[in-house]
């Protein structure tokens, strides 16, 4: 994400990245996590942009902790119907292992529904056939080569982008990061 953020740099964002152990701890830890971090930002107003799966980690986050500042958030490939991907993974024991606790809670699609929270929520997904989940199968129709454009629908979205691009791709395309910051200082991708 760090060339993503860069880009969000250059169109007068200030990024402060969040890394999250994924693998050993569930959404709901790093939810904890995450409301700690983000009260140590000093600003009047915080957007979230999120690449796969830390899009369903900000919903986490902002069904157990809804009063927050304003802003928008971005997310970006994110399986917010739930992962076929992972899900096909999860049926051995290595993927289980490298999938962790993200797929017990996240990427099977059990996460809080969103309810807007007063914030706009702008969704990108990618339709370039070219990932781990073709090598895997589970996906079905257009999708990033990890997740399905049909699993990146979220009801209450205010916007939604679809990019000829895979999942990867997603946080190098300088077209994106424009879309982005679009977004975030206008709650429309157009």
């Amino acid at each position: 994400m760090s060339l993503l953020g860069r880009r969000l740099r250059h169109c007068g964002f200030r990024p402060y990245p969040f890394h999250y152990p994924s693998v050993r701890c569930d959404l709901r830890h790093n939810a904890r996590r995450l409301q700690v971090f983000v009260q140590k930002i000093e600003t009047p107003e915080v957007h979230f942009v999120a690449h796969s799966l830390g899009g369903l980690l900000v919903r986490q986050f902002f069904h157990d902790f809804p009063h927050q500042r304003p802003g928008r958030v971005v997310t970006l490939g994110t399986p917010h119907a739930g992962s076929a991907v992972a899900r096909r993974m999860g049926r051995n024991p290595f993927g289980q292992a490298l999938l962790g606790k993200s797929l017990k809670h996240g990427l099977r699609g059990d996460v809080p529904a969103w309810e807007g929270w007063r914030r706009e929520l702008g969704v990108i997904a990618g339709d370039v056939s070219l990932g781990v989940g073709r090598l895997l199968g589970g996906l079905s129709g257009p999708n990033d080569g990890a997740v399905s454009v049909a699993e990146t629908r979220l009801p209450g979205m205010t916007d939604y982008r679809l990019f000829h691009l895979n999942h990867v791709g997603l946080l190098f395309s300088r077209e994106v990061a424009r879309a982005v910051c679009q977004f975030l200082h206008h709650g429309r991708f157009d």
